[in-house]
């Protein structure tokens, strides 16, 4: 009986020895114990522990003195002394009335240390591996670290990076984890090719995709990295390109990249197959269900028979008629969309068809990934929770919310069973990125900038998209140059009171210098935004600013504040004195302090595919502010832009811009207007001039003044350079430029100068998509202008025209 039950623990042993060996990579050795199937032992004794108490070790293993115990419980008690992944080793037998238990412990991390890294931070070391300052060390475990470490070094472009791992011996069974980084070269990528595509240019699939042929300036945005599942990414903006062009048979053959380790270079290759292009045949919508009749549906339709087959517009079709349905009480109901093609035609006919779905409801939303974002940044972008009716559609709409989100890297929404045949539950899987911003720039213009600004300018700023985690916005910003010094401070909840109604404010501070005198204003808005439907949305805000003015020595030799002679009206004729500063400047600058109280309202229609770098689209923006509550304003003010953007040659890539603008202040009370509440001309509304430089001007100095009214449209049209790769980013423009900034009864204006002349300017451009934002040098030619205008030929900045 004794030699059975021994033998049994020898077996036992032998087995957890080869499945700890299999599955932790580790092989560990066992003594035989020799226990009977049912001993009793009088005490345990525990030998080669030196930090973990051995009274620990024994309430672990869970067999105590005067209990019969068998090789079961033997068994049991080794994995309990494993799993605690204290040990590298344990030995259990019996001798005599004792049962010994002896264990190797693992030695203890004292630091982990980084040796040679540059390009990485400590920190984000520390991050990617498992081995941890007061952890337990194991071989298995650091060597997983360094594939861990390669691993983000190849995410940087550094594919040939080396790792080698040493430990320091300390006293206390401790040790210092060395980690020796050689960082190696970048791998860049030298080529990325494809093959099967006849509609469009390698150029014009190289912009669809984020991977990008090294450049000169591939240091600065970073986006010439071969990366797995970026190239798998790639490929689904491929499809997406091409099923939203008419090409619904589209397919990616395949992609690879392949190394040139004696170059340290990759070519990566797409073969794709782009089959025929269609366009939407018969567009019908059936239902099911009694009670529903398919006409009303007509409105949602966003797809039309003879415009090009696009899969955008089928799902926002689907998305429409869901949300109509779900509204009229139908949470079940599914829309199928059905296409027929008919290949002589080449077209697809649609038919939306509404059936009853299934009755499933959503157990709970699980979330994962997210070490830093709050759970409930992640759930409040869905339109359901849990108890709701499970609706793949809204799942969708929230898919898009979250990666417009810009927080995460990759968002993936799968479903999984509930507890019942009904409950579903749905897992949120999601990969964090970095949502802190570092921003410096610079700008250069001839004559004075929109701002107010002239000569060289440069800005920076930083900021959070991701605060804390909870989805707030924050940004500081500095701007100045010779003649101007900007700061400002916004902060942005995007779900005030736990409602889609984002809430916030700025906080500025801006001072200029003129010629003759200075402004110093300081400021603040509060201001809420409301969206209406996907695309429409609405900002309410209150506006208040203080200004204050002071004369330059050569106007103001005392220091006085007041304007020396001849500004004063020493004939008593009521017209200013020919001075260094102009009558309406003067009129609008004393008294003191100036205090603007204002709301202000602003309709915002935005269906840009990309608020940086928009290739088509409509931007439109309406805003009147009434300036009246309290201070010293009082006025009018309603202006209007829109922006309209369509690529007119997908292959090469021209680009048509259209914008127009316009607006009017109109002054009430006893105050009326000053020469400060005007509009005044820039480079937004007309280039080839300087701030300020055309519209009504002052009968003595011959200054601008700015008018009561404006209107400025643009035609624009940009494209490629040939010759520089399109992976760059430059490309070129060329526009034209009216308009007009008429209406000005202040007192010293001349009146020959307040009609809406027009004024015309031709130009070219250069852009630059660059890693701090889109960068415009621009030159231009008045062709139309006043005698009274001035000219300002040079501009450079960085901008966005919408």
């Amino acid at each position: 009986m004794k030699a059975a039950s021994s033998l049994l623990g020898v077996v036992s042993a032998t087995v957890l020895s080869v499945c700890v060996a299999v599955t932790g990579g580790v092989a560990f050795q066992f003594a035989a114990v020799s226990v009977a199937q049912a001993a009793t032992v009088s005490r345990i004794d525990v030998r080669g522990n030196q930090r973990v108490d051995a009274e620990t070790i024994r309430n672990y293993i869970g067999i105590r003195p005067g209990v019969s115990f068998g090789s079961a419980d033997i068994d049991d008690a080794v994995k309990r002394l494993f799993a605690t992944g204290l040990f590298s080793d344990v030995r259990i037998s019996q001798s005599g009335g004792a049962l010994v238990v002896v264990v190797d412990e693992y030695a203890v991390v004292n630091a982990v240390i980084f040796q040679g890294n540059k390009k990485i931070k400590d920190d984000q070391l520390s991050a990617a591996v498992q081995v941890q300052p007061r952890g337990s060390y194991s071989q298995s475990g650091v060597e997983a670290d360094v594939e861990a470490i390669k691993a983000a070094y190849a995410r940087i472009g550094r594919e040939d990076a080396v790792v080698t791992v040493s430990t320091q011996q300390l006293d206390g069974n401790r040790v210092n984890v060395i980690f020796q980084i050689n960082e190696g070269g970048r791998t860049k990528i030298k080529s990325v090719n494809f093959v099967g595509n006849n509609a469009f240019s390698d150029g014009r699939l190289s912009d669809v995709i984020s991977t990008k042929k090294s450049s000169f300036l591939s240091f600065l945005s970073k986006n010439d990295v071969y990366d797995e599942a970026r190239l798998r990414a790639d490929e689904e903006a491929l499809r997406r390109f091409y099923y939203n062009r008419g090409y619904a048979d589209f397919q990616v053959i395949s992609s690879y990249a392949e190394l040139n380790p004696t170059e340290n270079e990759y070519t990566i290759q797409f073969t794709v197959d782009e089959g025929e292009k269609y366009s939407f045949g018969d567009i019908a919508v059936d239902s099911s269900i009694v009670g529903i009749e398919p006409n009303v549906f007509n409105r949602d339709l966003e797809t039309r028979q003879g415009r090009t087959y696009s899969a955008d517009a089928v799902e926002k079709t689907i998305i429409a008629i869901t949300e109509r349905l779900a509204g009229g009480g139908y949470a079940f109901a599914q829309v199928t969309p059905r296409g027929s093609r008919d290949f002589a035609t080449r077209t697809i006919s649609v038919l939306y068809t509404i059936d009853q779905g299934p009755r499933a409801y959503v157990e709970r939303i699980e979330i994962r990934g997210n070490t830093r974002t709050r759970d409930y940044v992640i759930r409040r972008e869905f339109d359901m929770s849990e108890g709701d009716a499970f609706n793949q559609v809204l799942i969708q709409r929230a898919k898009r919310r979250l990666e417009a989100l810009d927080f995460f890297e990759t968002v993936d929404i799968s479903t999984a069973p509930g507890n019942g045949p009904d409950q579903v539950v749905l897992v949120v899987d999601v990969v964090e990125k970095s949502t802190g911003e570092l921003s410096i720039g610079a700008g250069y213009t001839s004559g004075t900038s929109a701002a107010g600004t002239r000569g060289f300018i440069l800005e920076g700023g930083i900021g959070e998209r991701n605060f804390l985690g909870r989805g707030q916005s924050i940004s500081v910003k500095l701007a100045g140059g010779r003649t101007s010094r900007d700061f400002t401070v916004s902060f942005t909840e995007p779900y005030f009171l736990g409602r889609r109604i984002s809430a916030g404010f700025d906080i500025f501070r801006q001072t200029r210098n003129y010629t003759n005198y200075n402004s110093t204003v300081l400021g603040g808005t509060v201001r809420f935004g409301l969206p209406i439907t996907e695309n429409l949305s609405t900002v309410l805000a209150y506006n208040i600013a203080s200004e204050r003015y002071n004369w330059t020595a050569a106007c103001d030799a005392n220091g006085d504040g007041i304007i020396d002679p001849p500004g004063g009206d020493a004939d008593g004729n009521g017209v200013v004195d020919v001075g260094c500063v102009s009558a309406p400047a003067i009129q609008g600058a004393v008294g003191g302090a100036w205090l603007k109280s204002s709301v202000s309202a602003s309709l915002i229609y935005n269906s840009l595919d990309n608020m940086m770098q928009p290739t088509k689209g409509f931007y439109g923006a309406l805003t009147a502010e009434v300036a009246g509550l309290g201070g010293n304003a009082r006025f009018v003010k309603v202006t209007g832009r829109a922006t309209y953007y369509n690529t007119l040659l997908e292959d090469s890539g021209l680009l048509a811009l259209l914008s127009a603008g316009g607006g009017h202040v109109q002054g009430f009370g006893a105050g009326g207007l000053r020469v400060f509440d005007l509009f005044q001309s820039h480079d937004r509304m007309i280039r080839g001039f300087t701030y300020n430089g055309i519209g009504p001007v002052d009968t003595t100095t011959r200054e601008q003044l700015g008018g009561s009214t404006y209107f400025n449209a643009t035609a624009e049209m940009q494209l490629p350079i040939p010759g520089i790769p399109r992976s760059i980013g430059i490309k070129g423009a060329v526009f034209a430029d009216a308009a007009t900034v008429f209406g000005n009864s202040l007192v010293g204006v001349d009146p020959a100068t307040v009609g809406a002349s027009i004024r015309a300017s031709v130009g070219v451009g250069l852009i630059w998509a660059s890693p701090f934002g889109p960068i415009r040098i621009d030159y231009a030619w008045p062709i139309l202008r006043q005698p009274t205008d001035r000219v300002q030929n040079f501009n450079f900045g960085i901008s966005t025209r919408f």
